[in-house]
């Protein structure tokens, strides 16, 4: 069983949850989302609130919280051989009412398949969900300007 070993970046002006399904052996090496260097999660979101891309774990938490968005991921314990989602099983879900219950979320993105659907498998808010194409470097399908183009919806200023 492996363990999810990453806080949710949240505060109290969050209004846009991105889920994603577990983190990746890089992420949990370094104890922060997306830290592949081939994830394209900190490109697609730095271009679409035209900043540079945040660099250090710092820089990335100041940088959702500046625009309003908070980060976790579905799960919190499961098996998993590597990064591969479509290895996972023996799921234990996060505790995502220590979000939804205690920010003003106003809609759900889950980066990609996996997330979309354990978050529907064990979760049913009240508000929108949104299911994104993943920006992990196995999404070959999706080029960095494609992702940038679907991302386009996270714009929370227009909810």
């Amino acid at each position: 069983m492996t363990k999810h070993n990453i806080e949710p970046v949240y505060n109290q002006d969050s209004r846009i949850l991105i889920l994603g399904s577990f983190p990746s052996v890089k992420s949990r090496e370094a104890k922060f989302f997306y830290h592949h260097p081939q994830n394209r999660f900190w490109k697609v979101l730095a271009a679409l609130f035209q900043e540079e891309v945040p660099q250090t774990i710092e820089e990335k938490k100041t940088f959702l919280l500046r625009n309003h968005l908070a980060l976790w991921d579905v799960i919190e314990s499961c098996d998993i051989k590597g990064s591969s989602d479509s290895s996972i099983t023996n799921v234990k879900v996060n505790d995502l009412d220590l979000i939804v219950k205690n920010c003003p979320v106003e809609k759900i993105i889950t980066n990609g398949k996996a997330a979309n659907r354990y978050y529907h498998q064990y979760f049913d808010y009240n508000l929108p969900v949104i299911q994104l194409p993943s920006t992990s470097p196995a999404n070959a399908m999706y080029s960095l300007e494609k992702l940038i183009e679907k991302w386009k919806v996270i714009l929370w200023k227009e909810i």
